[in-house]
């Protein structure tokens, strides 16, 4: 089929409508989704986009809410399936520019675009000479039926310009403050003169913060004791799990993800969408950041900067913010934080060590190439990460990484590996491993049940179907993988830094058992979790295989009332739920024998208009004009002043757990 050429829907899914309306983009049709899975297919000949590049379309999504829309490219009515899911930002036109290359499932997350968030890879590795059917559907919408407009998907060969000045029907987006314009709530700072009082007064209060009744000077319980060793440890005393303080006390870590000095708005291509913007050169230069090639502006920084000015805007948000976290109850600064100012206040905290640090190339996604000959020299410079914290007392430890992107695909990085990294010393070490368990190439055909070799295996382009018996050899070969892959920088961790605890690898769901066996090197397993509360019955079961304590490293809750597009991972009704949802999820989880923290995501906010990827989520404890969100922080401070009779088992944990709305996130 010639190129470019339009795909045209041939039928509307489950209750979606059109109508035949004048829409604010040329060519495009309305749309209205009521349900989730509302959405259009599309069939074409099999094969016509296996020489595109990309697909592209623009779009409006009408309303107040996020928008989660999936594009699904199938190979026949019954084969495997790619899905690229993406949110559309409200009352902003948007283009869509779809890689084809995502098929090939080496990325997870393309770059946002404007009004184009979060474009993210899921599914199946699909073959474009064999597709030949395409669905656009509603993932995930907010309680109101959806309305969109959409041009023709358009098949193409170059790559289509990028949308600038975007079409913006109801005007500017933010406010000067950095507000949504779009929405009216109850605690919507009014004006500049109400932000500065609220400042002024926060950091007149500030001192006068203490943690709760019965905290050591680390937030560790003043009720139990054991052996001090001057820094933080893990310990069993054969009911439960604790971590121990610097001065022996027991320590349960609740802490607070991302403190830092700053709420980045991503505006690449949005300019016309703020109504405040000033110069990078001024008084608010401070305010101005890029992340890549993308710019943003930090409406936190600048209203700080508006009662304080640029010069004393940080160490007044310090101040603020070490009194709001004494005040709330927390005990430790979590992850992704500024943690130079809890190490300077001697407040406990956690550092996520970066990865981009190992300096190996990579055979699956983010996952390295750990049989390469620098990896050992290239371990031992990611160690030195630690060097500068390694004989602090109030650093508890260490996250070796984040959500590693080859956790979300479908497929092992061994697999993913042999379809996409031609040569490497990783799969030379495949196909090794493979000729020791089958030991000729007959016997490892008759297994495949394909004819292969294992120079094939070894090296070169592979686009061989994987049959059941050769992904379990894939997950068996990614166990290994694993295994030298964390062992190996836990190892040259330890030697840099013998004093704190090495905590995981923020895994952002239940790890599969191949990837759970080379864990044992770490001193405390951890994982992301956006559920109502911790799994217990898989929590326990890995603790137990494991011989180690447990922490989540984010979760949170967000509601639709405050002037955010989206709720976030967790999604409750008001801002009072989410105080029940957090007092029911941490005391829960303190209850737990094996589980010795967690820690909530985020301080603030995120941007209305979106961060770096576009998520715009209400999930902080403050808004971007510092106003804390009073039944998140009342509650916070009353399960806090009860956390350690929970963990001792003095008191039944908090019971009263609200209504959980349907998840609504990017």
């Amino acid at each position: 089929m010639e190129l470019p050429f339009t795909l045209m829907p041939q039928h509307l899914l489950g209750a979606l409508s059109d109508e035949d309306a004048p829409t604010p983009i040329a060519a495009a049709t309305w749309y209205t989704a009521r349900e989730n899975g509302d959405g259009l297919t599309y069939t074409f000949p099999k094969g016509a986009l296996a020489d595109a590049r990309y697909l592209t379309a623009d779009t409006l999504l009408e309303g107040e809410h996020l928008v989660v829309f999936a594009l699904h490219l199938q190979e026949g009515a019954d084969g495997p399936t790619f899905t690229l899911s993406y949110g559309l930002l409200t009352e902003c036109a948007a283009r869509l520019r779809v890689p084809l290359e995502a098929v090939n499932q080496n990325r997870w997350r393309y770059e946002r675009e404007g009004a184009w968030l979060k474009p993210l890879c899921g599914g199946q590795r699909v073959d474009l000479h064999k597709v030949d059917r395409m669905r656009l559907t509603v993932l995930r919408k907010g309680p109101r039926p959806a309305r969109f407009c959409l041009t023709p998907i358009v098949a193409v060969t170059e790559e289509p310009p990028k949308l600038q000045a975007p079409l913006l029907p109801k005007g500017k987006l933010l406010d000067e403050l950095g507000q949504s314009t779009l929405h009216a709530w109850p605690t919507k700072t009014r004006n500049e003169e109400e932000l500065i009082a609220r400042l002024h007064a926060q950091r007149d209060a500030a001192p006068t913060h203490a943690l709760p009744e019965g905290f050591s000077k680390w937030g560790g319980w003043l009720g139990k004791r054991f052996t001090a060793t001057g820094f933080f440890r893990t310990h069993y005393d054969h009911k439960r799990w604790w971590l121990v303080d610097p001065d022996g006390y027991a320590f349960w870590s609740s802490g607070l993800d991302c403190v830092r000095f700053g709420i980045d708005t991503a505006y690449e291509g949005l300019e016309t969408a703020l109504t405040w913007l000033p110069d990078a050169a001024g008084p608010y230069a401070q305010a101005h950041h890029t992340r890549g090639e993308g710019k943003a502006f930090d409406y936190l920084k600048a209203n700080f900067i508006r009662a304080f000015g640029a010069e004393a805007a940080y160490e007044n948000w310090s101040a603020i913010t070490l009194g709001l976290l004494r005040q709330f109850g927390f005990n430790t600064i979590a992850n992704w934080s500024d943690w130079r100012i809890a190490r300077d206040a001697q407040v406990p905290y956690v550092r996520p060590l970066d990865d981009r640090m190992l300096d190996v190339p990579t055979v699956y996604r983010d996952f390295p190439d750990v049989f390469h000959p620098d990896f050992e020299q290239a371990k031992a410079a990611f160690a030195e990460q630690l060097r500068e914290t390694r004989d602090d007392p109030a650093f508890i430890g260490y996250f070796l990484m984040n959500e590693p992107n080859w956790g979300f695909a479908q497929e092992t990085p061994a697999a993913g590996m042999l379809f996409n990294t031609p040569q490497c010393y990783t799969r030379q070490a495949l196909s090794i491993f493979l000729r020791g368990r089958y030991g000729d190439e007959e016997r490892l055909s008759e297994a495949w049940e394909t004819g292969t070799t294992f120079a094939e295996l070894a090296e070169g382009k592979w686009d061989t179907p994987l049959t059941e018996r050769a992904q379990a050899d894939l997950a068996d070969f990614s166990a290994i993988m694993a295994e030298r892959y964390f062992s190996g920088l836990s190892e040259v961790c330890r030697k840099v830094d013998p004093n704190h605890l090495n905590l995981g690898i923020r895994y952002y769901t239940i790890p599969p058992a191949w990837a759970l066996k080379g864990m044992r090197s770490f001193d405390v397993f951890s994982m992301n979790c956006y559920r109502t509360r911790v799994p217990a019955e898989e929590m326990a079961q890995i603790s137990t295989m494991l011989n180690m304590p447990i922490m989540i490293g984010e979760w949170h809750f967000g509601a639709l009332d405050v002037g955010l597009p989206a709720s976030g991972i967790g999604h409750v009704p008001t801002q009072a739920d989410r105080g029940k949802a957090y007092r029911f999820y941490l005391e829960d989880a303190a209850a737990k024998p094996w589980c010795v923290g967690v820690h909530y995501f985020t301080l603030y906010d995120q941007s209305a208009l979106g961060r770096f990827d576009g998520e715009n989520y209400n999930i902080g404890f403050l808004d971007t004009c510092n106003r804390p969100y009073a039944p998140l922080a009342e509650a916070a401070r009353l399960s806090h002043e009860r956390l350690y009779q929970v963990a001792a088992g003095d008191v039944p944990p908090y019971t009263d757990a609200p209504e959980y709305l349907p998840l609504l996130f990017m």
